[in-house]
């Protein structure tokens, strides 16, 4: 069995920054990181620019410069993966943690698909992007749904729905309509979301406007077919032709390994519980790190603020081990 100091499940932005902090002390974490490096960011849609700018994505004092002001998908990849390679960061990528458990000695036991490891500490930085919200009706887990939007040229000339209505539904919308798709999106809200990136939505205001994107509010999706969808508004049943559908309904953070450890989560919040000042869960030695502090409420934590988290942990266990 390896031994370690720490070991950080999750090499996201976060994870990295937490494994910088900790360096800083005299700890070389290892990281486990069940994809690659930044493997959310990677899923995001290839051609998305950030709502943050780049310096306030920057870790490990590594100066994250772009010509633009705010970064696009793949040069924040290409960023990360620098930052990975020149802070020397140990990293054991496409290995998945598939337990961790605290021993009678303190310590916490890790079994991975590859191995097993010990460690006193232990830093969940897991996120949330590989957890999509179901909508829970007939036909969800059709060949012809996705929850995730990659780029737009598959759907030439096809007739797309795009459910929900913040920035990643316009996002897609957008780039599907570029790409000659005939875009429908279904949005049960009454109106354009407070989230959508301002930049964004005159254009695609624009486009609905002119017909050329077909915006339907109030709508709730009840039936996706293999060559429609059925929705309701105010009520009232109808159906659109439809050969593929990008379910864009959000994402929630897995709690089963941090429930299966003994961290105590908020049923309404979702919400591990956890100090914020030093990121420590109620489980002793276990702290966590990144947008999976926030709960249910993604929109609460971003790289923005999480990057920080490894400072208050790499701080708490400093003053441990004195």
């Amino acid at each position: 069995m390896q031994q370690e100091k720490c070991v950080i499940v999750g090499c996201g932005p976060c994870g990295m920054a937490c494994a910088i902090a900790l360096q800083k002390i005299g700890i070389n974490p290892l990281i486990i990181e069940k994809g690659n490096v930044v493997h959310s960011i990677y899923q995001f849609p290839t051609h998305q620019t950030f709502f943050s700018s780049s310096d306030r994505l920057a870790i490990g004092d590594v100066p994250f410069i772009t010509v633009e002001r705010k970064p696009t998908r793949n040069q924040a990849l290409a960023y990360y993966r620098h930052v990975a390679a020149i802070k020397n960061l140990r990293i054991r990528k496409y290995e998945e943690v598939l337990e961790v458990k605290k021993r009678e000695n303190g310590r916490f036991f890790i079994r991975t698909t590859k191995g097993e490891y010990e460690a006193p500490y232990v830093v969940i930085a897991t996120g949330y992007y590989d957890h999509p919200n179901e909508m829970g009706i007939p036909g969800e887990h059709l060949p012809k749904v996705f929850h995730y939007f990659k780029e737009a040229h598959p759907f030439f000339d096809m007739d797309v729905a795009v459910i929900g209505g913040k920035n990643s539904s316009v996002d897609a919308a957008l780039e599907l309509h570029k790409a000659g798709a005939r875009v429908t999106v279904l949005y049960r809200g009454s109106g354009y979301s407070s989230h959508i990136k301002p930049w964004i939505l005159p254009e695609f205001e624009s486009l609905v406007r002119k017909e050329e994107i077909r915006m339907i509010f109030h709508a709730n999706v009840l039936e996706i077919t293999e060559d429609a969808v059925i929705y309701e508004v105010n009520g009232e049943r109808k159906k659109i032709k439809n050969d593929f559908v990008f379910a864009m309904t959000g994402y929630h953070p897995d709690h089963t390994l941090l429930r299966k450890i003994g961290v105590a989560i908020d049923e309404e919040t979702g919400r591990p519980k956890y100090h914020p000042d030093t990121m420590e869960t109620n489980v002793e030695g276990l702290f966590i790190a990144g947008v999976i502090a926030a709960g249910n409420n993604a929109n609460e934590i971003f790289i923005e603020n999480g990057r920080f988290h490894g400072d208050f942990i790499a701080a708490a266990i400093k003053e441990r081990e004195k």
